[in-house]
């Protein structure tokens, strides 16, 4: 990068961060870590410093105890890095669908005061990509009062809507480094199970959205013998990358946006990295186009794949906490289920182990523990899958969703199940009889 006038070392940017400031930092992969570490440096002549973002990789170091005066995060999605000082009440969680946090930004509900960034040098005329998370990102930065970018050679440049012009930037920070990378769960015979259960789901051309992680790879390397599926996600991941290469993922059937991944951030290897550089086939934009239930609903066959950590005999899923545990957060799961489901052929999908702590609770339960958080209401519930099958809950009764759902989990739970729905007036006594002569 040639040399700019705005040009500043990490520190002598973050000058500028004032006591009382509400700071926004770049997510995931594109989480500007020598941006962070000055910001976190600073703590001695700070007060009240607010810090709001999703998830972040790499070191927090602005919610340690010894921060607590200095800074408190807001987060907006919970990641490993915050997740200890959320449920220790030094940072706060909002519950919050994906696709709206921006609308906080662009509203002044939440008015950014300084935007901590990452992106690729800017070309010849004089953009700057968000390379890898566009996310909330590029509102967050058009919406604050400055924004300090570290520009890193090692930045891929993604297209779509994707772009900041230098001129908005206030400081630039140059880098060469690697981004963080998010390495890949293994794939175990389990995750395999759920996976050729939920890809039987699956038809030729469909649209596909999931997260990343065991199982959504298991799903992606079970959808090898698919044809023309087509890709509208928030998260475009290593998985998704490799049904590329092998021809499965074409985009040729979509009706909208045809020929085209449409997602908002990238999250995976430096060989993903490399493959989105530049990639016409990829267009990234911000949550608030890829996470509105309307857009996705455009997409025919459109099949979004989720996760969850418990749900109960009437189909409410709890995916954001464990008990009154906070652990991650709404993400985009209710604004791509919902968006699915109004889909002309679309299917929302919930994906999900059936048993937790070595196979000694059910996830499938008569109740959400207490303080467990409904992310997708019973309505919005069309299939949840694990191991042992596929529900169907879409137009069912509280007595034919029961059924269904004690028939997906784990064998050595059913009778358990079964009697606390009889004694629930869910299912009539002689189902009883039905899941001994199963066993």
């Amino acid at each position: 990068m040639a040399h700019n006038p705005k040009t500043r070392t990490a520190e002598e940017a973050l000058r500028c961060v004032k006591s009382g400031a509400r700071v926004y930092i770049h997510s995931g992969c594109a989480t500007p870590e020598p941006l962070v570490r000055a910001l976190a440096a600073r703590a001695p002549e700070l007060n009240d410093v607010e810090v709001v973002h999703l998830l972040t990789f790499g070191q927090a170091d602005y919610i340690g105890p010894e921060m607590e005066d200095h800074f408190r995060h807001r987060a907006f999605f919970i990641g490993s890095n915050v997740r200890e000082a959320v449920n220790a009440g030094r940072a706060d969680y909002v519950p919050i669908f994906l696709g709206e946090i921006e609308r906080l930004f662009s509203s002044g509900a939440r008015p950014i005061d300084v935007a901590l960034i990452q992106v690729s040098p800017p070309n010849a005329h004089g953009f700057c990509s968000l390379g890898v998370g566009v996310d909330t990102t590029l509102t967050a930065a058009k919406c604050a009062r400055v924004v300090i970018a570290e520009v890193n050679q090692q930045m891929p440049r993604t297209l779509g809507d994707s772009f900041l012009r230098v001129d908005d930037i206030d400081y630039l920070v140059p880098t060469d480094r690697p981004l963080l990378e998010l390495p890949r769960h293994p794939m175990t015979e389990l995750h395999r199970a759920i996976g050729r259960n939920v890809a039987g789901l699956v038809e030729d051309g469909a649209c596909l959205q999931m997260g990343i992680g065991g199982i959504p790879d298991a799903v992606l390397f079970y959808l090898r013998d698919k044809n023309d599926l087509g890709i509208h996600t928030e998260m475009f991941s290593d998985g998704i990358m490799e049904l590329v290469k092998a021809g499965v993922v074409t985009c040729e059937r979509k009706n909208f946006h045809p020929h085209k991944i449409i997602a908002s951030f990238v999250l995976g290897s430096r060989a993903l990295f490399d493959f989105v550089h530049n990639n016409p086939l990829i267009e990234l934009h911000p949550v608030y186009y890829t996470n509105d239930p309307f857009i996705i609903a455009r997409n025919d066959q459109m099949v979004a794949i989720n996760a969850a950590v418990q749900v109960d005999l009437t189909g409410q899923v709890c995916s954001d906490s464990i008990g009154r545990t906070f652990y991650s957060g709404f993400g985009g799961q209710t604004d791509f289920i919902r968006g699915a489901a109004r889909s002309r052929g679309g299917k929302p999908v919930i994906a999900l182990p059936a048993t937790a702590r070595d196979g000694s609770v059910s996830r499938i339960v008569p109740l959400l523990d207490p303080g467990a958080g409904v992310v997708d209401t019973r309505a919005d519930v069309h299939y949840v899958v694990t191991e042992f099958g596929v529900a169907s809950l879409f137009g069912k009764s509280v007595r034919e969703r029961t059924r269904e759902l004690i028939r997906i989990a784990h064998p050595k739970f059913r009778e358990e199940l079964t009697e606390w729905a009889i004694r629930a007036h869910y299912l009539p006594a002689a189902e009883a009889v039905s899941v001994e002569r199963a066993a």
